[in-house]
């Protein structure tokens, strides 16, 4: 079954006839058509080279989108999509950047607070608050002063959560958050989304391998398969 675009104004995404090639020739995505209701917990599944990552990358605007296709975020056309703050996104092995670096989560989540803030200037208290909450979103207020290259692998990874969450995003989008994980961790990460997607009223597309996981979690499945989505709704 392929997914196609629903037109009742309430899509967080929207994609029709969306296709990519690179340089060498070979099409990647051929005519994907997706719509993702606000609210929802979407999984996209799909072998390696499935073009997972693409499809990411012109959501994201970070690949330039080809004649005839279509994206919306947020009911914008993402070439003239400008509120990047409401979109939210956690890079898979996104804590490699930051393990070895000598600062504590607050700090970590703080970081993403920047545009807010300001260059040169210190986190007031209205930052300060915000960074406080993220962290106690997922259970991490405990560990605030903790140097980052300190928390466990299952703890990093939520640190990660909040600095993506301290914006107040819309969407939250994330590329195989778990793929480090143990079971346990595992389990709780995709708990934990179900609850703050119920708390903040948030919309969620996780990339994903974990089909057993997503099907029991995610309330949309999609999956890539030779340039196609394949869709479960």
């Amino acid at each position: 079954m392929t997914a196609r675009l629903r037109s009742d104004g309430d899509n967080v995404i929207e994609m029709e006839n969306v296709s990519f090639s690179y340089e060498k020739g070979e099409k990647v995505l051929d005519g994907v058509s997706l719509a993702l209701p606000e609210g929802r917990f979407a999984a996209l599944l799909g072998e390696n080279g499935a073009g997972k990552s693409t499809l990411l990358k012109l959501l994201l605007g970070e690949l330039p989108l080809e004649h005839g296709g279509k994206i919306l975020l947020l009911g914008q056309d993402v070439r003239q999509f400008r509120d990047w703050s409401r979109i939210s996104y956690v890079a898979q092995n996104g804590m490699d950047s930051w393990k070895d670096f000598p600062a504590s989560a607050a700090e970590i989540v703080q970081a993403n607070l920047y545009r807010q803030i300001g260059p040169f200037r210190f986190a007031g208290k209205k930052e300060r608050r915000k960074v406080r909450e993220a962290l106690a979103l997922v259970g991490m207020e405990d560990y605030a002063g903790r140097l980052i290259g300190r928390l466990s692998g299952g703890q990093q990874q939520r640190v990660l959560l909040a600095r993506a969450l301290v914006n107040e995003p819309k969407l939250l989008v994330l590329d195989e958050p778990t793929s480090a994980l143990d079971e346990k961790n595992t389990d709780g990460f995709y708990r934990l989304l179900l609850e703050i997607r119920e708390k903040k009223e948030l919309t969620v597309l996780m990339v994903t391998h974990d089909r057993k996981r997503a099907v029991k979690y995610a309330d949309v499945i999609w999956e890539l398969e030779e340039g196609r989505i394949n869709a479960d709704l």
